[in-house]
């Protein structure tokens, strides 16, 4: 049998929810766990962003790209407007995808 495997895109913030990252992971659970425990060097790391807010399921890697590029581009407003509808309250996510 055949595992089906995901991609997700998925928007980090810090604990005042005023910076945002988008990106782009075929194991979400491990790379939030790497956010959260400071391993990934670099903007995330920087920023203090550590809080998942929301995030997207795709069933090919390309999709998910695509999806992380178009969202790099809004503005932030649309950004913001998008969360809302999954997390109007901007919960940390993980402890619902463990």
């Amino acid at each position: 049998m055949m595992k089906e495997r995901f991609f997700y895109v998925y928007i980090l913030t810090n604990q005042w929810n005023t910076v945002l990252y988008i990106g782009v992971t075929g194991n979400l659970i491990k790379r939030i766990f790497e956010h959260k425990n400071k391993v990934v060097e670099g903007f995330s790391n920087k920023y203090k962003l550590n809080k998942l807010i929301y995030f997207e399921t795709f069933t090919t890697f390309e999709e998910a790209v695509k999806r992380e590029k178009q969202l790099k581009n809004w503005h932030r407003e649309w950004k913001l407007n998008l969360i809302k509808t999954m997390n109007p309250e901007f919960k940390d996510l993980y402890s619902e995808i463990i």
